[in-house]
């Protein structure tokens, strides 16, 4: 008996004894020199993977978190020019003081930024891991990313959705539209001419208020008469393309992603700005053919779109059964402006040569890239984990006047899907799946003179944690050089009002019947 009560004694005793210990070393000061220390021959484990890649030098601190064990946590964080930064954390979340790294970014162009960490044990002995090296470029990114936030369609989640603008040299982010503002409806396809944030189309839809589109130019804000899909600005300011759909969404039984949706019947139209008007051009809107995802070049002298044989009749309202049979050739057609001309379709990829559909053409402002997306079949790359970027070089045809296709280093085992241009052509941010294959996060790669791109960052965080819980989704984002002027409320309440332009569609032998939506479906089906 008095055995059991001394072996119970000695275990309190030595459990006090241990835990007094571990709170003597985490009430320790928490900053010290570190003199010795031991060699770890690999790199620390972080979150995120901020190692090996170019950063702009106008981007936020790159904060992470150390994933070793230990009970003190250090970085230095250096370059050519300048003192070096040293961090210490209790928890291993490393924040760097951003006015420290704004300074050290800026005097640093061209050079290596070098992370060093270190690690102290509960035996008081510091451990130094192998060097994270990073590039510090020459060309900034545009300040300001401008995406949409959302829960998963199928997770029922009914939350916010809104569209956010995130300055990129901090971590400030501003709503510039909340679906709360009216109703818990939705909105989308938010488009800039030229990465210029001071003009902008945003579609909006409710059960309430209908579907339309919000223009926001120099301030002003109009409700168009009509909701507008996927947009792209000619260049020049002066008028827009947008696709027309009818997009019902569908569900498989069992696959990894389980949602799916087929554009059953589709077209372009094109709003003028001066006269306000919108109209539909014949060749971009043909009945046996379904229009997508239109893109201007970076001149305006070509329009860029995605374009499938129609496989069943215009009538029909339910997912057909070859679905899974569609796949988008890229095409251009030649416009002119100046005398509101177009040309003639012209196949810049053939899916059926290709084996694989295309999707979200991007053209870079500088005009010498054309991006977009590659999957097995469909409309949506988003909801296909095989989808990739892929890239052509508009500057190089090949010799009989074909273009030639190469993936993007940016690439993953998941998705990637929406991407977007900077305005000086070195910078891309995209949404891809690979930290969880549900959730999308932004992610941005440096693309250099020969069009390789770097390997890619996601978006820095405030808090390093952020992505290990946060349920929302990131998707179409855009650079932009200025933040948008109108938003919020300002926006919500012309959406809210009576005023709107009425834009009529005229209607010839060419054009299109107008996609059969259901009442619901068109504030329902919030894609991501």
């Amino acid at each position: 008996m008095r055995r059991r009560i001394f072996i119970g004694l000695f275990v309190i005793v030595l459990t006090a004894g241990v835990l007094t210990y571990a709170i003597f070393l985490r009430s320790s000061p928490l900053w010290e020199p570190i003199k010795e220390f031991e060699q770890i021959d690999r790199e620390a484990r972080i979150f995120p993977d901020y190692q090996g890649t170019t950063i702009p030098p106008n981007i936020a601190p790159l904060n992470f978190l150390i994933r070793e064990p230990g009970v003190i946590f250090c970085a230095r964080v250096a370059s050519q020019q300048g003192e070096t930064i040293e961090v210490f954390s209790r928890d291993g979340v490393i924040q760097i003081p951003p006015e420290r790294w704004r300074d050290l970014l800026e005097n640093n162009k061209g050079e290596t930024l070098q992370i060093d960490i270190y690690v102290k044990n509960e035996k008081c002995q510091w451990h130094h891991f192998r060097s994270v090296k990073n590039f510090i470029a020459e060309e900034e990114i545009d300040g300001f990313a401008v995406y949409r936030k959302m829960y998963p369609t199928h997770l029922r989640v009914r939350g916010e959705i809104g569209i956010y603008c995130r300055d990129l040299g901090s971590f400030k982010e501003s709503v510039i539209l909340s679906g709360m503002s009216y109703e818990n409806g939705c909105l989308n396809c938010h488009s800039f001419p030229r990465n210029q944030g001071d003009k902008m189309l945003i579609g909006v839809r409710s059960k309430k208020y209908g579907a339309k589109t919000l223009l926001v130019e120099d301030g002003r804000v109009q409700k168009l008469g009509g909701k507008f899909g996927y947009t792209s600005w000619h260049p020049s300011g002066r008028m827009a393309v947008y696709a027309m759909n009818n997009l019902p969404m569908f569900y498989h039984s069992a696959r990894n992603e389980v949602r799916d949706t087929v554009n059953i019947d589709s077209y372009l139209a094109y709003y003028l700005c001066e006269p306000q008007k919108a109209d539909v051009e014949p060749k971009l809107a043909r009945k046996d053919r379904l229009e997508n995802w239109p893109a201007w070049s970076a001149d305006g002298r070509y329009l860029y779109f995605c374009s499938a044989p129609k496989l069943w009749p215009s009538d029909t309202r339910n997912p057909p059964e070859l679905y899974d049979q569609v796949q988008y050739d890229l095409v251009r057609i030649a416009y002119d402006i100046d005398t509101h001309t177009w040309g003639e379709i012209e196949t810049v990829l053939s899916a059926k040569q290709i084996g694989k559909g295309i999707g979200m053409p991007r053209c870079s402002p500088d005009g010498r890239w054309l991006s977009f997306c590659m999957f097995d079949y469909g409309y949506f790359p988003s909801w296909k984990q095989e989808s990739d970027v892929y890239v052509i070089d508009l500057q190089h045809p090949e010799q009989d006047g074909s273009f030639s296709y190469r993936p993007l280093e940016i690439n993953s085992d998941q998705s990637e899907g929406w991407h977007a241009w900077s305005s000086n052509g070195r910078w891309i941010l995209f949404s891809s799946k690979r930290l969880h294959g549900v959730f999308t996060r932004l992610f941005i790669s440096y693309v250099d003179s020969t069009g390789k791109a770097h390997q890619p960052f996601v978006l820095p965080q405030e808090d390093p944690r952020f992505y290990e819980s946060y349920l929302r989704m990131f998707n179409t984002p855009e650079l932009v050089t200025t933040a948008p002027t109108a938003v919020g409320e300002t926006l919500a309440k012309v959406y809210r009002g009576d005023r709107e332009v009425l834009l009529s569609m005229p209607v010839t032998m060419a054009t299109p019947n107008p996609p059969q939506v259901s009442p619901t479906s068109a504030w329902e089906n919030q894609r991501e």
